[in-house]
């Protein structure tokens, strides 16, 4: 059990990994010596996604985000969107990032390495994972099938999700190898600061009250909220981000292959949303990287087609496989591999 949840963890001298069965979220990458999980742990009770129910749970709120919401932490998947469901497919209980993050994984362990799978039904997409620590590195491979027999654009997202005490308002630091980016369209939250829709380079974004944000710094705001797209360098065939804690003395970043997750998207939630269950006590940092840059609808996505004239979402063929693969690093600050910086 971790945190009220079934999980399964695999761990060596540095390192230990916790996995949720439902929902199949990385919930911990603990560095062992100091005792730090840069991942984010809501302050709110977790439950089982299976077991919310809407007229029981109102502290989760009444949306189709609150089956997630219920049961989310730290790095989520989001397949076979990224962002909500469009009316109908909420009516027909499709959650907010798609099932992947409520479904149960059926897990199997070994000494460093865990293997885990999921059906989607309403997606019919089967994903599997194999999870392996090595030293200060965590693998991750992950397969996403499609059963069906017609092809599928899908949303395809790692929701990694920073959060106290890793997260310091005015102290974390972050970096990654982004160029061209966007603020979102929509509203964020409650405490919306940069200029909707604006374009701009890497890591100066607009401000809606002038000047430019440096998103390479987290803020020392009483409220904030807000939503960046960036599309990752195209000169260079790896991607990342790494956020540095002084506190802590720890980098933590992920690194993956460019062409498999072109795009990543910056959350910044910091007491901005006052209904349940946030409350307006939540202090979070996404970096949430991708085939898709917003968080938004199926339709959407798919009528966006393009930014940057980079595609926005992926297409599995019908019947066929695709793999990914992408690791997380936690390290001393001060040892932090060069591919990373």
């Amino acid at each position: 059990m971790f945190r009220n949840r079934r999980a399964c963890s695999i761990e060596n001298g540095t390192l230990r990994v916790t996995v949720l069965e439902e929902g199949g979220h990385i919930a911990e990458i603990l560095d062992k010596p100091s005792g730090v999980n840069p991942l984010w742990i809501p302050d709110w009770p977790s439950i089982e996604p299976s077991e919310y129910d809407a007229a029981t749970h109102t502290i989760y709120g009444n949306n189709a985000e609150s089956s997630l919401l219920a049961g989310i932490m730290g790095h989520n998947l989001c397949l076979d969107i990224f962002g909500g469901p469009s009316a109908e497919e909420a009516a027909a209980g499709m959650p907010v990032h798609g099932e992947a993050s409520v479904a149960r994984f059926e897990i199997d362990r070994s000494e460093t390495a865990l293997c885990m799978h999921a059906m989607l039904p309403m997606a019919q997409l089967r994903v599997e994972r194999r999870i392996e620590v090595v030293h200060r590195t965590v693998h991750v491979r992950e397969t996403v099938e499609n059963v069906s027999g017609a092809d599928r654009p899908v949303g395809w997202t790692q929701h990694v999700t920073l959060g106290p005490p890793f997260l310091e308002k005015g102290t974390t630091e972050f970096r990654a190898s982004a160029s061209r980016s966007k603020v979102f369209e929509s509203t964020v939250g409650a405490n919306d600061y940069l200029e909707k829709g604006a374009e701009f380079d890497w890591p100066l974004a607009p401000r809606a009250s002038g000047g430019v944000a440096d998103l390479r710094a987290c803020g020392k705001a009483a409220k904030s909220s807000g939503y960046t797209a960036h599309l990752m360098d195209p000169a260079h065939d790896e991607a990342f981000f790494v956020a540095f804690s002084p506190s802590a003395r720890l980098a933590f970043g992920y690194a993956w292959r460019r062409t498999d997750f072109p795009w990543m998207g910056i959350w910044e939630e910091n007491h901005s949303r006052p209904a349940a269950p946030w409350n307006g006590r939540t202090l979070t940092r996404g970096f949430e990287f991708g085939v898709s840059p917003m968080p938004e609808t199926r339709r959407q996505m798919i009528e966006r087609a393009r930014l940057f004239e980079v595609p926005t979402y992926r297409w599995i063929p019908a019947r066929q496989r695709t793999t990914v693969e992408y690791r997380a690093v936690l390290y001393p600050a001060d040892a932090v591999p060069e591919t990373l910086t």
